[in-house]
């Protein structure tokens, strides 16, 4: 029964990661439009930061410390497709680490990326989820 809250833990927690992961690049679009030092600028600032350290980073530890319990107790550690989905999974907190990156350089007015940029870098987490749900939801090898 643990093993299935736990699950339930793992699936909200991802859920809320992934929210973040698809809004934070775009907001970070229409921040590149905003002149640096402007209210607008600033605001954006504050709802980035706020989404970083209040949502996705929560998120994505939980997401992680569930995920690590759930494999070890479904014995998931020798599974091939179990194998993919955690190189994935490790794709997806890279790009997290770039998105805090990015969130540091627009807090300091140094972003030197565009809008078309970040509209790009958006899908990324896209495509990373919809490979990792199905090798989860169709366990393909």
């Amino acid at each position: 029964m643990l093993y299935d809250w736990i699950k339930a833990l793992h699936i909200l927690a991802v859920i809320s990661w992934m929210a973040g992961m698809l809004y934070l690049p775009r907001l970070m679009v229409y921040h590149c439009d905003a002149p640096p030092g402007s209210q607008q600028s600033e605001t954006f600032k504050i709802m980035e930061r706020r989404l970083l350290k209040g949502i996705i980073d929560p998120a994505m530890a939980v997401t992680w410390l569930a995920g690590l319990w759930l494999a070890w107790q479904g014995g998931w550690w020798v599974a091939p497709w179990f194998h993919a989905k955690f190189a994935l999974v490790l794709a997806m907190s890279g790009f997290h680490g770039f998105l805090t990156a990015r969130v540091r350089d627009f807090a300091e007015d140094r972003n030197t990326r565009s809008a078309r940029f970040y509209r790009i870098a958006n899908e990324v987490p896209t495509l990373l989820m919809i490979a990792i749900v199905i090798l989860v939801a169709v366990k393909p090898f």
